[in-house]
C-alpha cells in the first residue's frame, strides 16, 4: 500500500528527505544501467541479438524515465522554498 503524499505536501524536512533519497536512488539507477549495458554489449558481441537484449533495453529505458519523473519537480519545490 503506497500511502505517500504528492511532494507539494510534504515539509521542508521531508522535501530534504526525499532530495537525498533521490540522490542515492539515482547511484543504484547508475549501477543497474550500466550492468544492463553490459549485458547488452556482451550479447551484441556474441552475435545473440534477440528476445534477451531487448529485456535489458526495456529495463534502462523504465529506470531512466522513472528517475526523471520526479526529479523536475522535486528541483522546482526546492528551489521555491529556498532549500538546498
Amino acid at each position: 500500500m503506497n500511502t505517500q503524499k504528492p511532494l507539494s505536501q510534504l515539509t521542508n524536512e521531508e522535501l530534504l528527505l526525499e532530495a537525498k533519497k533521490q540522490k542515492s536512488t539515482a547511484t543504484m539507477n547508475a549501477v543497474l544501467i550500466g550492468f544492463l549495458a553490459g549485458i547488452i554489449f556482451y550479447s551484441v558481441i556474441k552475435n545473440s541479438w534477440g528476445f534477451l537484449t531487448l529485456i535489458p533495453l526495456f529495463l534502462v529505458y523504465k529506470l531512466i524515465n522513472k528517475s526523471n519523473a520526479n526529479k523536475k519537480e522535486l528541483e522546482d519545490l526546492l528551489k521555491a522554498r529556498d532549500l538546498k
